[in-house]
């Protein structure tokens, strides 16, 4: 049963309890949580990051999360947790495992740029198993490796309420990204997952083909990262190959990859056939003027699906830039688009500052803004993309979905 919000008084004793030194960060979040007229029928976020702060604060520690972890076992009310960029080692994922295993309202949980490392995986994987509360976990940057990864994909195999999953710079390798694969071809419930920079050895693609393995029968996934997984032009074509079959997938991030035009090739015969794509990462690969227009052309008649597309620093020229411009013109659906790091020229510029001016792009659906020196007119760069909240959020509300910064944090599942 749930008591009534009165969180700081119920740390408070929990710390002399425990003979524990009250942590004045965390006192402090309570006590604005206790402002909340809202909390118990709404639910809340308790936000213990411990970046982006204008004054630092305390890191959360493993001892400081055993005080905590008691607290909220009694508030159903809490139904996030964010302890993204603390402290916490193995010691605090085993706390945290036991939070999950008794806990039945916690359904987001952040635990990014920690020190959980192998065992900690295993405990948190193992507890949910039976958790039936967790709908998103983001477990980016800590450093679980390989076979921590292999834990939270056997989990997969059981778990049928997780919808969102974070596995984006912890090391996994080759086996855990073929388990996971194989998981979902059975999994019904996953909708999400990022598995970015993974370590592989291996130059063949082998993740590359089992993803797309997966793509073929997965019913259910419609967001994909897989960024920095060194893939090349035969990872984008099996991947194609197997979206022809695919009409869940809305959003695919290939972004810092070794993706050329002949692969982008691929992705335009595919665009020109699949309804389904809205969002499409190409940040930092090289596809050039002749990607760009391949692009271009299949957007321009065939696709009328995707939303949003990044092809930021991909060595594109005037000519592929203009013709993505003339594009947008006559393309009604494609309403945002990233294209800073290529090579603009005069009319490049002009095209875009003239899409921008007559409100066919709005300036939150790019990442340029026009600008004029002595009558001619130049692009600035504007802090906005696909991967803008990746990594931080703002203390302030995060921008509505429909501002195509999707990703894991910021596209609520419900949009689905």
């Amino acid at each position: 049963m749930s008591v009534l919000p009165d969180l700081h008084l119920h740390y408070m004793q929990a710390c002399q309890n425990l003979s524990q030194p009250e942590n004045p960060f965390i006192a402090r979040v309570l006590q604005e949580a206790d402002k909340n007229d809202e909390i118990s029928t709404k639910g809340i976020t308790l936000k213990l990051a411990g970046n982006n702060h204008l004054v630092p604060v305390p890191r959360v520690t493993d001892d400081d999360l055993g005080v905590l972890v008691p607290v909220l076992g009694q508030a159903a009310f809490v139904t996030g947790l964010d302890l993204a960029y603390n402290v916490l080692t193995d010691a605090g994922a085993k706390t945290v495992a036991t939070f999950l295993q008794e806990n039945s309202t916690l359904r987001y949980l952040n635990l990014m740029f920690n020190d959980i490392g192998t065992s900690g995986a295993e405990l948190i994987a193992g507890a949910l198993h039976r958790n039936e509360s967790l709908v998103h976990l983001r477990m980016t940057g800590n450093n679980i490796g390989n076979q921590g990864g292999m834990f939270f994909a056997s989990m997969l195999e059981t778990n049928s309420t997780l919808q969102k999953l974070d596995l984006g710079d912890c090391d996994v390798g080759l086996k855990c990204l073929t388990a996971i694969a194989i998981a979902l071809t059975q999994n019904k419930s996953l909708k999400a997952i990022n598995l970015n920079r993974p370590l592989l050895s291996s130059q063949q693609e082998e993740t590359t083909v089992h993803i797309a393995r997966m793509l073929r029968s997965n019913s259910s996934l419609v967001e994909l990262h897989l960024a920095k997984q060194e893939m090349k032009n035969f990872g984008v074509e099996r991947l194609c190959e197997a979206l022809y079959k695919n009409s869940s997938l809305r959003y695919l991030d290939l972004s810092c990859n070794k993706i050329t035009h002949d692969g982008v090739k691929f992705l335009g015969e595919l665009l020109k056939r699949n309804q389904t794509l809205e969002i499409l990462d190409l940040n930092a690969n090289r596809i050039e003027d002749v990607g760009a227009i391949y692009l271009s052309e299949a957007l321009l008649t065939w696709n009328r699906s995707l939303q949003a597309l990044s092809i930021v620093s991909n060595n594109i020229t005037g000519k592929g830039l203009v013709a993505l411009a003339h594009t947008m013109q006559f393309n009604m659906q494609l309403s945002h688009i990233y294209i800073w790091g290529n090579k603009f020229d005069k009319d490049t510029c002009v095209e875009f500052s003239e899409l921008i001016e007559t409100g066919r792009l709005g300036l939150g659906c790019t990442d340029v803004a026009p600008y004029k020196v002595g009558g001619k007119v130049f692009l600035a760069e504007l802090s906005h993309g696909l991967a803008r909240h990746r990594y931080w959020a703002p203390r302030c509300a995060a921008n509505a979905p429909g501002a195509a910064n999707a990703s894991l944090e910021i596209v609520a599942v419900s949009e689905y």
